[in-house]
């Protein structure tokens, strides 16, 4: 099967956190996640929200090759202030596993701390639950001892504004 043939159509659209059954949110208020299906090309767009700050940023994942990005997003880079090293490319992998009900990532990325520029491994894995209304987001990160987990519930098209 190809990884065209493979991708999961109820991945795509729009998807509300829910923070009562989800890992500590910090740094932000809320966060949607967007997802746009184009071939084997899978854009996640986050939408997250402080106060009056309104952040949005896409990162573009591909199950048939891996991409090379310079402007990486990550949930807890604004709490950790653990930053993108300047000029640091971020390569991330995908693929969709699980008979199809997963998208699971690979991203290494640079990052730095006070200790100088090191790499950072983040395997994240969406998990679509059954009925297509629910996704689980498992970030398991080379830095933390224990993953972060975040709840979503799908929002449509008319709630997502």
């Amino acid at each position: 099967m190809t990884a065209l043939a493979s991708a999961n159509p109820d991945l795509e659209g729009h998807w509300r956190l829910d923070p009562a059954r989800s890992s500590a949110l910090d740094g932000w208020q809320e966060m949607d996640l967007v997802f746009a299906l184009d071939g084997s090309q899978i854009a996640i767009t986050h939408q997250m929200r402080w106060r009056a700050t309104n952040y949005r940023a896409t990162n573009l994942v591909d199950t048939t090759k891996s991409v090379a990005s310079d402007n990486f997003f990550r949930i807890e880079q604004r709490h950790m202030a653990v930053y993108p090293t300047k000029g640091g490319i971020t390569h991330t992998t995908a693929e969709w596993i699980d008979e199809d009900r997963t998208l699971r990532t690979e991203t290494n990325t640079p990052v730095e701390i006070s200790q100088g520029d090191v790499n950072m491994r983040i395997t994240s894995e969406y998990r679509i639950g059954e009925g297509g209304e629910t996704l689980v987001l498992i970030e398991l990160h080379s830095s933390r001892a224990r993953p972060l987990v975040y709840f979503f519930n799908k929002v449509s098209a008319e709630d997502a504004k």
